[in-house]
């Protein structure tokens, strides 16, 4: 039997992703996202859990990213979950858990050049819908996100 490694993320970007080319100019982007989930204790206070993941994003959908996300966007992000090892300058063996990224849906409203909202365009007016045709846009942010 054949395992299955998919992983589906809805959160907001720590900060604007950063994008590098490799040799051949095949861009990579690399940015931390925030998934938080909300849930009342037995008291009844509502208790608030963020956790971190690193998205790793590879050709067009880095070169996407570079252009229209920015942080605190909020992003849907499917992929697989990829664990790298190395070996720091003592020696120290190092590891990081990382989602890659194959599917990439931008969730903020954005503007379509004529004061209007969709999500399918970005502020200049360029429509953006080609690559996020599969998942309806989601709803309005929590408000008590930390970005």
């Amino acid at each position: 039997m054949r395992g299955v490694n998919r992983v589906m993320l809805i959160g907001n970007l720590g900060r604007d992703p950063d994008v590098q080319y490799l040799e051949g100019n095949i861009a990579v982007a690399k940015f931390p996202l925030a998934t938080t989930e909300t849930f009342k204790d037995r008291a009844g206070k509502l208790i608030s859990q963020t956790e971190w993941h690193t998205v790793v994003l590879w050709r067009g959908l880095a070169e996407l990213a570079q252009k229209y996300l920015h942080k605190g966007s909020l992003v849907y992000i499917e992929g697989r979950l990829r664990t790298r090892s190395w070996e720091d300058k003592e020696g120290n063996k190092k590891f990081a858990t990382e989602v890659v990224g194959d599917n990439l849906i931008m969730l903020d409203k954005r503007t379509d050049g004529t004061g209007h909202h969709g999500p399918h365009s970005n502020s200049h007016g360029e429509n953006i819908e080609g690559f996020n045709a599969d998942i309806p846009p989601m709803g309005e942010p929590s408000q008590d996100l930390p970005f």
